[in-house]
């Protein structure tokens, strides 16, 4: 019997999370021996994703737009769009208000621990200032919504910046001759079904990739998540997990009206390379393949939505800036009223729009949200150490809500099967790979 290639995946995921662990109780030099020939070969898997992006996102947008009937439609895309984003990220931050209060108030610290942990915090608190100054200002990033140089941007990987180049470069070209249009987008047509094409042989090598991406993590973390930072790790990646199962997936089933078989399928190549890489922008293109070929979604969702949305919305990031702003004042003994805890999570709805794309950008925006109720910004340092096992889940919520986002909102539009490009095998689409730094 064939085993498919999602099955083969998370084969790979969890080899490389066995052999990870078994690599701690080795040699310390053996292991990073073992992680120096493996890891490359995590990275040329990344890299080579990554690779599809620009030209994936740019050609797609730009023929998604070009081909609609009408300006309009992309209008109306959009502000359902932003609805249901704020709709979902003020869930997400409720949730982790909710629950996270009651939960860290039973979690016992030793009062030595806390002294050190507030000790190292307090002693990168420079670089958590210097880095906290890339979080731009409402005013700052409007402006820098409209790129003085696409090139650079693209070269960058600014990712919101290009798709407002992008949108305006399809929007233009429906205000052109219908012959040269159809010729422009047929072109930037093509590019994308190049780029699908190339993703799809990529996939079929995911669970090499994979297993390269999980074992350096791995034995690198270890064992190392104990003690009074254990709960803020366990804390955030359940209620992750939670939102993703007794939200995201009920909204997809019932707003976006397909099957919870069908939605876990298509979802479930992006999740597991959000897993494994920590960064939805390598997921966006099987999310788009996923989006076309399993859920059978128009062009303006594939080509316009999903990029816009991977762009903007990271549901995981309310959750998480939420309940790291809870613990901090758990862990400085900051009594949190009800209007300050409001103010948190209406903080971090407006922040989870602009992640800095910076290492540890996550938590570094969690700045603007702790100085929003007076707590001490120095408490981020003691989270960036500790960052990588909640980024996963936070990572896989993101592009499991952009999934949800795009069937909802392409719920009215959504084409029959035959319209679309014959139906890959399942085994060569179920797979899959969450901006580093979400």
């Amino acid at each position: 019997m064939r085993v498919s290639l999602t099955t083969r995946v998370l084969l790979g995921l969890v080899a490389g999370v066995c052999v990870g662990l078994a690599l701690t109780t080795t040699n310390a030099a053996f292991a990073r021996g073992v992680v120096a020939v493996v890891e490359p070969a995590g990275s040329i898997f990344i890299n080579a994703i990554r690779m599809t992006v620009i030209p994936l996102v740019v050609s797609s947008l730009i023929a998604g737009v070009a081909s609609s009937p009408d300006r309009s439609a992309v209008g109306r895309l959009g502000a359902r769009g932003v609805v249901v984003f704020i709709v979902l990220l003020v869930v997400s931050g409720m949730m982790a208000a909710l629950v996270a209060p009651p939960v860290l108030a039973h979690v016992s610290l030793d009062p030595a621990a806390v002294a050190n942990l507030r000790a190292s915090a307090a002693s990168s608190a420079g670089g958590v200032a210097a880095s906290s100054k890339a979080i731009l200002t409402p005013m700052q990033w409007l402006v820098a919504l409209v790129p003085a140089n696409p090139i650079r941007a693209a070269a960058d990987g600014e990712m919101l910046p290009l798709i407002v180049f992008a949108l305006l470069f399809g929007l233009s070209l429906l205000a052109t001759d219908d012959d040269l249009r159809n010729r422009a987008a047929s072109l930037f047509r093509a590019i994308a079904e190049s780029m699908i094409v190339v993703v799809r042989w990529l996939l079929g090598l995911a669970p090499i990739g994979v297993f390269a991406l999980a074992l350096p993590l791995v034995a690198r973390l270890g064992f190392s998540a104990i003690g009074a930072l254990a709960s803020y790790v366990a804390l955030v990646s359940l209620l992750a997990a939670v939102f993703v199962l007794i939200v995201l997936y009920p909204a997809a089933v019932i707003g976006g009206r397909v099957s919870l078989r069908d939605f876990a399928r298509a979802a479930a190549p992006a999740q597991v390379v959000a897993a494994s890489s920590r960064t939805s922008l390598a997921a966006l293109p099987a999310m788009i393949e996923s989006a076309r070929d399993r859920l059978h979604l128009p062009l303006e969702i594939t080509g316009f939505f999903l990029p816009l949305a991977m762009a903007v919305f990271r549901v995981g990031a309310a959750l998480g800036l939420t309940t790291g702003a809870l613990f901090i004042a758990r862990l400085y003994g900051v009594a949190i009223s009800p209007a300050q805890l409001a103010t948190i999570v209406a903080t971090a709805v407006v922040t989870s729009f602009s992640i800095p794309g910076i290492p540890g950008g996550s938590i570094i925006a969690m700045v603007p949200v702790l100085t929003s109720v007076g707590l001490p910004v120095e408490g981020v340092g003691i989270l960036l150490g500790i960052d990588t096992i909640p980024d996963i889940f936070r990572t896989t919520a993101n592009v499991t809500g952009q999934m949800t986002a795009a069937v909802i909102v392409g719920r009215r539009a959504r084409a029959p099967a035959a319209v679309h490009a014959p139906a890959i095998p399942a085994d060569a689409v179920t797979p899959t790979p969450a901006a580093v730094t979400d």
